[in-house]
């Protein structure tokens, strides 16, 4: 099958590179010259392990193609899936659609074939159905259906959860639809994936209770770590203990300094505004979003308390281990780093950082911050050290090395990779998170 991707970044070029190690004739499409210029030349505009090696592999066998121009991409392409950004507005903070409304009024205009036009984008309940109200304006004169197929990948994982995914879920009450889908879903077959058919309205929703569920289950067990240090209890011990209950489940029951990236500060945010609009409120999600934007700050509270108070704090040196939101990625989007930085800096607190991938995209986001070469080089004459981001490169940092750099041997631990009694037998005055 000839499939269209409509948007080269995470989510399109994942998926794009993925349906091409199908087999599928894959053509990316993007307005951005650089990007897909960068593409062409093998330079992948965002990090995620292995997908490098993936668009090579693709490229080189044909299968894989970039351009600019949207018609030349969509034409005798059987899906075409739309998988551009769904920001938060400004303002009032509902997804902002512009992107995937002018593709749709795009493909109107343009398509001369039978084809099936995808929401691969995270959007609101409803979206589709302006979306097949632009193509019905369009008046074409060709066989066409509108479906959803959110996408649930995670960043640092992307392709493992493309191939081996939980379920598929597509949106459609229509049969040219369900045909064209199941067709391009059939390579998955062999791995028994479960696709899950479902209303259109149902997939745009199932996609944003998904997320609003996992970021209750963050937010949850960092409440939960608050009250741990509070009454002696360790709640990486309470964690096991409850995720151990299969109608529990242990993911997402890790705590920490509060969860970012591209989808759950805008998908939680999202919901909250569609649940309004329909006089249905989830208060539920509306206390999440809450806990979470809080608990960043807290965080950074945490790691002056370290250094004996805020006001004792100025004029003292922290070195920050891990700028993204999250490890194996680069994405700086609502990352706890970043309160966690302002509020040490607002306090007259020098900061040195660094992060594996993240660097560049941190960069313009701290401004007061010194990015530095490697985590030693943030060490050096650092009255704290604080764990951040749970790279891999971080979990066995050299302690004596620490130790001899450091003007003070305080290590804070945002992540919990450490054992406790190992860093205190080091020397260390230690904090973390939940573990009283």
């Amino acid at each position: 099958m000839k499939i269209a991707m409509v948007g080269s970044g995470y989510v399109g070029l994942v998926s794009g590179a993925c349906f091409a190690d199908f087999g599928h004739d894959v053509v990316c499409i993007d307005k951005d010259e650089k990007k897909i210029a960068a593409l062409e030349n093998g330079v992948m505009p965002i990090y995620e392990p292995g997908l490098d090696a993936l668009v090579e592999t693709n490229v080189k066998a044909g299968r894989l193609s970039f351009t600019t121009d949207l018609a030349e991409g969509i034409d005798g392409a059987d899906a075409i899936f739309i998988a551009v950004g769904t920001p938060s507005r400004r303002g009032d903070g509902h997804a902002d659609l512009t992107f995937v409304y002018a593709v749709a009024k795009e493909i109107g205009a343009t398509l001369r074939n039978d084809a099936v036009v995808v929401t691969k984008s995270t959007v609101p309940v409803g979206t589709g159905d302006e979306v097949e109200r632009i193509l019905a304006d369009a008046k074409l004169d060709v066989r066409t259906a509108v479906v959803s197929n959110p996408e649930f990948l995670r960043e640092g994982a992307a392709i493992g959860d493309f191939k081996r995914p939980d379920r598929i879920v597509i949106g459609t009450d229509n049969e040219f639809g369900r045909d064209v889908m199941s067709e391009v879903y059939r390579p998955l077959y062999l791995n028994q994936s479960p696709i899950l058919f479902t209303s259109r309205r149902s997939a745009e929703l199932i996609k944003y209770a998904a997320n609003a569920f996992l970021a209750t289950k963050i937010t949850f067990i960092n409440e939960m770590a608050d009250l741990c240090e509070k009454v002696g209890a360790n709640v990486q011990d309470v964690s096991r203990g409850i995720g151990m209950d299969n109608r529990i489940g242990a993911k997402f029951l890790h705590a920490g300094p509060g969860y970012g990236g591209s989808c759950f500060p805008k998908d939680t945010l999202a919901l909250l505004k569609t649940a309004e609009d329909y006089e249905s409120p989830t208060r539920i999600v509306e206390a999440v979003v809450k806990v979470n934007d809080s608990r960043k700050r807290a965080m950074g509270r945490k790691v002056l308390d370290a250094l004996g108070g805020a006001d004792k704090a100025r004029g003292k040196k922290v070195a920050l281990l891990g700028l993204t939101f999250k490890p194996n990625t680069d994405d700086m989007r609502d990352s706890p780093a970043i309160a966690v930085a302002q509020t040490l800096t607002d306090a007259g607190v020098e900061v040195a950082a660094f992060d594996p991938e993240g660097m560049e995209q941190a960069r313009p986001l701290m401004p007061e911050v010194t990015m530095v070469d490697g985590p030693y080089e943030a060490i050096e004459g650092a009255d704290a050290v604080a764990i951040v981001t749970e790279w891999d490169a971080f979990r066995a940092l050299d302690l004596k090395r620490i130790k001899d750099l450091a003007k003070a041997p305080v290590l804070v631990d945002l992540r919990n990779i450490y054992d406790p009694q190992d860093v205190r037998d080091a020397g260390f005055t230690y904090a973390s998170i939940g573990r009283g």
